[in-house]
Formats: C-alpha cells, sequence, structure tokens
C-alpha cells in the first residue's frame, strides 16, 4: 500500500516498497515464525523476534512506512491477539485492545495511513483499527455472512474488499465479493464476484489499479481472478499460480509486484509482476511449509 491516498488512487508516483512479511500458519505445527521479504532482491530472512505465540489464521494488516500488524489466529483456541511489528526495526509490541471477538482466518485489508480491517473468521464482524492510535471500532455493517478464509484487498483511499470464503449459513464456499468504500465504511456486494465459489486464496493490491485473487478450494485451483480498480470488473490472468494451491497467503509491493506464499505443504512463493501479470517463482520460499500465514507489507513511496 503507498503512503498517499492520492497517489494510491491515481497510480502515479509509485516507488518500490521495502518488504513483505509471512507471519504464522501451520503445517502441521502451528508456528510463530515470521519471514521477511526484502522488496529489492526477493532475499529472505527470518525475525529474531516472531509473533507473541504460535498461532494460525491471523489477519494481517499495514500501515506503510509504520507498521503491520497480524490480529486474531488459533493457538488451540481462538484469540483475540493484535501483534505489532514496528518499522524499520521490526520490533514486536501487542495492542492493549484486541479483536472484539476471539476468531481465526479472516480477511485483513487496509486503508494506508488511516485504518487497517479484520474482517469475518466464521463471524459477519469487520473490526476496525485507526492509525496511528490503533484504537479499535467495530463496523455498524459487518460482511454480508458469517465466512471463514475470506480473501482481503485494498484500494487505498477508496475501498477494501472481503472475497470469497467458506459460508457457514449454508455450509459452502461462496463467490460473494464485498467492497467497503472508504472513509464511510459503507458496504455493498460486486455483482460480479469471484470467478467459482472459493475458500482459502491468497489476496494481492496494486493500489488505483487491481486487486487479485488467487487459487482456493475447490480444487485447490491455480487460477488467479483479477478485480479491475476502479470499475471492479473481474478478468482472469492467462498465467495462474505454479501449483493449485489451498491456504496460502499473499504480500504486495504496490506497482511493482504481488507474491503468494505458502499454502497446504507447500513453501513456494509464486511472484507476479504488476506490469504484465507474468509469474516467476521466487528460488528461496518461506523457511518451512505452513498454510494460514497472515501477510503485511511495509511499502514506501
Amino acid at each position: 500500500m503507498i503512503l498517499l491516498g492520492i497517489l494510491a488512487a491515481s497510480g502515479a508516483g509509485v516507488t518500490g516498497g521495502v518488504a513483505g512479511y509471512i507471519a504464522g500458519g501451520n503445517s502441521p505445527s502451528i508456528v510463530a515464525t515470521v519471514d521477511k521479504f526484502d522488496f529489492a532482491s526477493d532475499a529472505r530472512t527470518t525475525l529474531g523476534t516472531g509473533l507473541s505465540s504460535a498461532r494460525r489464521g491471523a489477519a494481517g494488516m499495514s500501515n506503510p512506512t509504520v507498521a503491520g500488524y497480524a490480529a486474531g489466529g488459533f493457538t488451540g483456541s481462538n484469540v483475540t491477539t493484535v501483534d505489532k511489528f514496528a518499522f524499520p526495526s521490526d520490533s514486536r509490541t501487542t495492542l492493549g485492545t484486541g479483536l472484539s471477538l476471539a476468531r481465526e482466518r479472516l480477511a485483513g485489508f487496509s486503508n494506508a495511513g488511516v485504518a487497517g480491517y479484520a474482517a469475518g473468521g466464521r463471524q459477519t464482524t469487520v473490526d476496525k483499527f485507526a492509525f496511528p492510535s490503533d484504537s479499535r471500532t467495530t463496523l455498524a455493517t459487518g460482511i454480508s455472512a458469517p465466512v471463514v478464509v475470506p480473501v482481503g484487498m485494498s484500494n487505498n483511499g477508496v475501498a477494501g474488499y472481503s472475497a470469497g470464503g467458506f459460508n457457514y449459513g449454508p455450509l459452502a464456499p461462496t463467490a460473494v465479493v464485498n467492497k467497503f468504500a472508504f472513509p464511510s465504511d459503507s458496504r455493498t456486494t460486486l455483482g460480479t464476484g469471484l470467478s467459482a465459489a472459493k475458500d482459502g486464496g491468497g489476496g494481492m493490491s496494486n493500489n488505483g489499479v487491481a486487486g487479485y485473487y488467487a487459487g482456493g478450494n475447490p480444487g485447490p485451483t491455480s487460477n488467479v481472478d483479477k478485480f479491475a480498480f476502479p470499475s471492479d470488473s473481474r478478468s482472469a490472468l492467462g498465467t495462474g499460480l505454479s501449483s493449485g494451491k489451498l491456504g496460502m497467503v499473499g504480500m504486495s509491493n504496490s506497482g511493482i509486484a504481488g507474491y503468494v506464499g505458502g499454502g497446504a505443504s507447500s513453501s513456494t512463493v509464486d511472484k507476479f509482476d504488476f506490469s504484465n501479470d507474468s509469474r516467476t517463482t521466487l528460488a528461496t520460499g518461506l523457511s518451512s511449509a505452513r498454510q494460514y500465514s497472515a501477510g503485511f507489507e511495509n511499502e514506501a513511496s
């Protein structure tokens, strides 16, 4: 997410970000590990300080140049914990106020410099954390159905999205994409949803340009759906993921590239060049194969 909403809306003035982070997850044991990928080289390091506890299914939120967040998750039971990693030191603190409800495998999206959001997790609840105070409120209107493993996408200054997920109403995946307009946080539902009812994909965001839903179940599939901003029209990438995957996580270097990492029994990280949506696979993937991690990024402009 780039720092200035005016640049996000126009797609202008973008420079490369600093790093992306993939935090926690399980395969099969739950871990606290946080891997960091330097955007200039795609080289991976692992933070000396991981999550405050080993957990899976946290939502990632980002406040560029300031901090990244991993909200909620499962440690053996669902938690309300929100860990905050300060940029550029990557030092970790834990917010005094966590989620309003303990839940896991929820979607995170962000309005850079303004707020981060944690949506779903077998609930319709959407919690909002105001930057820089990190104070929490809960939106009056949540997502349209109680889903687990939805995917979050962000268009800074414009809207955040919660896409797909496993709906605990009819007990089936959904193709619905909810859109929350910034700054009002009013919710609408896109006329065109995902190309199929899916859960457990990975999300990437190219602010002012497009959001992406990659992979997911049933399948698992390698398909990548692309939603063009601001029209929200959907197309499918000619080249999808390097293999069909479920339970991955996305991170983004807006204007440059998006990344989809991990998944069931996978340490692979696929990279999509936003200039043409071509895919490569990083020579160095995650430090261990895992799924249901949280992704956040430090994108400077």
